[in-house]
Formats: C-alpha cells, structure tokens, sequence
C-alpha cells in the first residue's frame, strides 16, 4: 500500500508526524523542572547536563547512540547494494528505517526521563553544531554541477569527487542527524523544540533514500533553508532583539542568494528579486541597529561554508588519488567501470 503513496502524500505524512512527536516532547519536557543544573557558564558551556554524571547515566545516552547509529548505516548498506533503485513510494527498507528512527526515539524520550543525559557530557558543543554544519557543506558539493556554487555557475570540483560524495553521503547525513539527537536531552525549551522538529525532519529524510520524496528539489531546499530558521530563532532566544541573529539570518539566507535558489527552477527575474529583498532586507535590518557596517558580518557564514566546500573537495579527492595509486591497475579499471 505504501508503495503507491506519492512523494507529496509521503513528506506530507512525516512532516505531521514530526510536529506531533515534537509536541510530544514539549508534553514529557514539562516534567524535567525539578533537574538540578550548573549555571551557564559561557559559549562553550553546553547548559543542559548533570552535575554529577555517573557511569549509568553515560552509558544510557552512549549505547542506544551507537544502536540507532548503526541500525541505520546497515539499512542504508543493505539499500545500497541489495535494493539499490528509486521508487515512487516506500521501500519495505524505507519502512523498516522509519520504524528504527520511531522506537529510537521513543527511547531517547524515556531515557532522558529517566537518566537525563544525552552525548554533551562527554563532548562539546560545538561538535553537535559543526555535524549540521558539514551536512549542508556536503550538500552544496554535490549539488554543484546541478545548480552551481556561485550564481548558477559551478565551482571547478571533479566528477570523481562528487559521485564519491553522493554514494557515501548517507552515512554521512545519518551520523550527523543521529548523533546530534542523541546530543541533547529532550528538553521542553524553545530552542530544543526547534532543533528537535528539525532532526526529526532530517532524520525522515534520511529513511526515504532511493524514493521520489528523498530527492525531491524543493524538499531538499526547504531542509536546508530550515538552518536558516532554527539558527535565528536559537540566536534571538539566547541573545535577545539585540542580539547577533542578523548574522545567522542572513548568513545562512545568504548562501541561499548565492546558491541554493538556483537549482528549483526559478526565473531570472524572481533570482534578482530575491537577490534584492536580500540586500535590501540586511541593510534595512543593520541600519534600524544603527551598525551599517555590521552588515559585514553576514558573509562569515558563506566564508566559511564555501571554504569548507574546498578543504572537503580537497581531501576526497587526495583520497581518491592516493587510493587509486594503491591498488593495482585491474582493481582500478573495475572500480571505474563500476562508477
């Protein structure tokens, strides 16, 4: 029966699913009052974590990690080389994969009643943030022969390096998802919340792979766009009206400008009239704040995704290439056969 279910009846099914177990959580959230907590003490602090952490309380966060983390990379190991063609619907695979990602769920909720901790106790903050941040500087990579890197205009990346991150880029996004989920305790606070609804959604498109919904160009946008959102909202909470939000706003909305909006099909003169509200929202914003030249900032964000993009391409392909120099002449003519 699924398997006649469309892309759009499909994302529209997850999309509620994940707002209602994000209400869920908001529901269970209301409990953990009570946890004891140290004061914030600065960026780098990750706040929501025990005084006192024990070995069971480590233990309860790190080992359903790795359960969730590799029931995933082997169904997607077995989608890959047992299934290993698109649908218009769902896969038994696809179904199998969303009923994983539900009971992991289900048992990061009663874990976190229970034990409190996730993964921040034993590392920090900032590798949660920098997995999301690789998510969307892998999918530039693969995108940019599709839609380009800068304007509509491709970035000079070898072909070899990008069917290398397509084929290998789902064990990639899974880590990424899975690993930031289990990061946080299932708090009921806004910015947990938001993030939550947004691991949700890409933890539902990591169960979709080799389906008409998993590459659907304007779902694949609206993910990415998503960060744009929860990184403003997330900045505003934290910071206040006052606070550096601009900066993720148009950051983020900034590669959009550069990138991501020419690869769904848009007119050239919708391009330019978004490429103006652009500019002209950020100066509008910067100017209210009386910081015009604040407006600078809002190119940190492209920095750093596109020299990102670069190292990362960099490193594929030096792998590759010392790869191949390794192997012996008729292993390399087979593998490229393949490829």
């Amino acid at each position: 029966m699924l398997n006649n279910w469309g892309p759009g009846r499909i994302l529209t099914a997850g999309v509620l699913a994940s707002a209602l177990i994000t209400a869920l959580v908001w529901l269970l959230g209301q409990r953990l009052h009570g946890v004891t907590l140290l004061p914030d003490q600065g960026a780098s602090w990750y706040y929501w974590k025990l005084p006192e952490p024990t070995l069971w309380t480590r233990l309860s966060a790190w080992l359903p990690y790795a359960a969730h983390q590799l029931a995933l990379w082997g169904l997607i190991y077995y989608a890959q080389t047992r299934v290993g063609r698109y649908t218009r619907g769902l896969h038994p695979v696809n179904v199998v994969a969303l009923v994983v990602n539900a009971v992991f769920i289900a048992l990061h909720m009663a874990q976190t009643q229970l034990f409190y901790d996730g993964l921040a106790q034993d590392v920090s903050i900032f590798s949660s943030q920098g997995s999301v941040i690789l998510l969307l500087v892998v999918v530039l990579l693969m995108e940019n022969r599709r839609r380009g890197m800068f304007f509509g205009k491709p970035a000079p990346i070898g072909a070899r390096v990008v069917r290398f991150a397509r084929r290998y880029h789902g064990y990639l996004f899974s880590w990424a998802a899975v690993y930031t989920f289990w990061y946080h305790p299932m708090e009921a606070t806004s910015g947990h919340l938001i993030g939550f609804f947004y691991m949700f959604l890409l933890l539902l498109q990591g169960s979709l792979f080799l389906t008409r919904a998993h590459t659907n160009r304007r779902w694949t946008l609206t993910l990415e766009l998503a960060v744009a959102v929860h990184g403003t909202l997330v900045a505003v909470m934290s910071g206040g009206p006052d606070g550096i939000w601009p900066m993720f706003l148009f950051g983020f909305l900034g590669v959009f400008v550069i990138t991501q909006m020419h690869g769904v099909g848009l007119t050239r003169g919708v391009r330019w009239s978004l490429g103006l509200a652009y500019a002209f929202g950020a100066l509008l914003v910067y100017g209210l704040r009386h910081d015009l030249s604040g407006v600078l900032a809002v190119g940190r964000i492209p920095a750093i995704e596109y020299l990102l993009v670069a190292v990362l391409a960099g490193m594929i392909w030096l792998g590759l290439a010392v790869t191949k120099r390794l192997r012996s002449p008729d292993q390399v003519h087979d593998r490229e056969v393949e490829q």
